[in-house]
């Protein structure tokens, strides 16, 4: 098979949660236990740090793999959803995984895939762990797919467990809580594995201290503990507590004996982007007018968004703004500015939101715009709409972000 029939068969005959929603989701470990077996247990050949949370995840993952790699160390990792291309979900010094390997790895064991039904998520990180392997990396960051305790990645013994924040989010499987989504996804917490919360809130602060101590490990809530004002290429402000998160987890690693100094750290949070290839976060796509997409999409993630948006400085504002269909609009709507014009579009996914269905819910809303027949179509009208002083976001969701960029 060549590359792109590989990625044909994976997309099309397994689930995968991101494209096909409820269906895909197992809430149990057995395929992966299955599948780290007869791959010879990979997962057991180099170190880890596991991370998890609502929003920031992603761009703490990058930010301590860019440190780590300043540090010196040859570092993995893994991440999801892709915006591009596949390979972008497994990646070593920031040099996504070769073509070959993909076609490899599922070549090997396609009837073992076959045989067992594993889904999409549960074969992808299977090949993260045989590259990290293979590659002999010295530490990998790995990003939890959808909530924790059941999640795919949660066979890994870290050197750290990390938990960004808990917010509403994937509610029909994790819990309609925030305490109840808090102990999905505190079920990273490991023994004797020290637990580095980013966010403290009064709803799931107790719960994460009692996992911490039913396993006896150390806890340590980011933002209270972390007083700094370095900086990040990843812009915005919703990136200052994510920049704490990271800051305290290295300070767990250097106490396992990491050496990553502070010149590292810093030089490290500067360049994540050019590091890593994360794309997607706050990404300034052009100037006159101002262009920025982001893949914010749950209610805490828009509401940081919304907040840069409002603090940039314009003469009229532009939303190219696109959601899938299993999306709680009541949930995000109303965070969007009245002041705004809409351009409604529909990403190219089966669980895409027609773009009339968006608008109809939207002007219910007094939010004003046209929809348009795809994400490019409303860009470009967005492009042609605005001035030099304008300002254009682009967003709603992973996959509206990943047909712009």
């Amino acid at each position: 098979m060549t590359y792109q029939d590989t990625l044909n068969w994976m997309f099309s005959q397994l689930p995968m949660y991101q494209r096909q929603g409820k269906s895909a989701y197992k809430a149990d470990l057995n395929n992966t236990h299955l599948l780290v077996e007869h791959l010879n247990n990979p997962h057991h050949n180099f170190k880890s740090v596991h991370v998890a949370g609502t929003n920031g995840k992603g761009s703490t993952s990058h930010m301590l793999a860019s440190i780590l790699q300043e540090a010196g160390y040859k570092v993995g990792l893994y991440t999801s959803p892709h915006l591009k291309d596949f390979r972008e979900r497994i990646k070593i010094d920031g040099q996504v995984v070769s073509k070959q390997f993909v076609i490899g790895f599922i070549k090997r064991s396609k009837a073992f895939f076959e045989k067992n039904q594993l889904s999409f998520f549960e074969m992808t990180v299977g090949m993260a762990f045989e590259y990290f392997s293979k590659r002999k990396v010295d530490i990998a960051i790995i990003e939890v797919g959808l909530g924790g305790r059941l999640d795919s990645t949660n066979v890994v013994t870290p050197e750290v467990s990390v938990i960004t924040n808990i917010g509403m989010d994937h509610t029909q499987f994790l819990g309609d809580t925030l305490e109840k989504i808090a102990v999905e996804k505190g079920g990273i917490i490991k023994p004797k594995t020290p637990v580095v919360v980013g966010e403290t809130q009064q709803e799931t602060k107790n719960v994460f201290r009692e996992l911490a101590k039913h396993n006896n490990s150390k806890i340590v809530f980011a933002d209270k503990d972390v007083e700094t004002d370095l900086e990040s290429d990843l812009k915005g402000v919703y990136q200052f507590k994510n920049i704490k998160t990271a800051i305290q987890t290295v300070r767990e690693l250097r106490l396992k004996g990491y050496k990553i100094s502070e010149s590292n750290l810093k030089i490290g949070l500067l360049n994540v982007i050019k590091n890593t290839g994360l794309l997607g976060r706050w990404q300034v796509l052009n100037n006159k007018p101002k262009v920025v997409c982001d893949t914010g999409h749950n209610r805490e993630g828009l509401t940081h968004v919304m907040k840069q948006v409002k603090s940039e400085k314009f003469n009229n504002l532009h939303i190219v703004f696109g959601v899938v269909s299993d999306k709680d609009l009541n949930s995000i709507v109303d965070l969007l500015p009245l002041e705004a014009r809409y351009y409604f579009c529909k990403p190219q996914i089966s669980r895409g939101l027609p773009a009339k269905a968006l608008k109809r819910c939207f002007d219910e809303h007094a939010l004003k715009g046209e929809a348009y027949n795809s994400v490019k179509e409303a860009y470009n009208a967005a492009l042609n709409n605005s001035k030099k002083e304008d300002f254009i976001f682009i967003g709603g969701s992973t996959f509206v972000v990943a047909e712009i960029i």
